[in-house]
């Protein structure tokens, strides 16, 4: 049984697809350049509707976690790592999401992390590993 996945509206399909070409995306008002997620039709900061996707860099910042040991869903196998980051541009902008690719006893607040994708079916879920994971990983081999 593969995770349970989010339901694609007009207005999250954005981000729920962005990982298809790699790129994280999150809405951001054109008249007060505020962040806006989750997704809505009105920023909070102005009142502006004038909101659309932009990419950011993908990276951040571990602001809080917790390490699941209960197998609450047969598609999480615990332990497993819940977490909430903080994006870089702005640490307003927070996702609660999985970290992977690291030790729980390694997670640290201010851990620096970059986004990578897991695609299921027409979603690219949002996960995290700690920066520099993939050549760490490589080099390993």
């Amino acid at each position: 049984m593969g995770r349970p996945l989010p339901l694609l509206t007009d207005l999250n399909r954005f981000f729920w697809t962005s990982g298809a070409d790699g790129q994280l995306r999150f809405l951001r008002c054109s008249t007060c350049r505020s962040w806006a997620h989750p997704p809505q039709p009105v920023c909070r900061s102005c009142g502006s509707t004038e909101l659309a996707p932009e990419t950011v860099s993908g990276r951040a910042r571990v602001l809080g976690w917790t390490v699941n040991h209960q197998p609450w869903h047969p598609a999480f196998a615990p332990p497993y790592v819940i977490a909430v980051v903080g994006l870089v541009e702005d640490d307003g902008v927070r996702l609660t999401t999985n970290l992977i690719d690291v030790e729980a006893d390694a997670i640290g607040i201010g851990m620096e992390v970059e986004v990578v994708f897991e695609q299921d079916d027409d979603v690219w879920l949002p996960l995290f590993r700690p920066v520099g994971a993939a050549q760490a990983g490589a080099t390993a081999s």
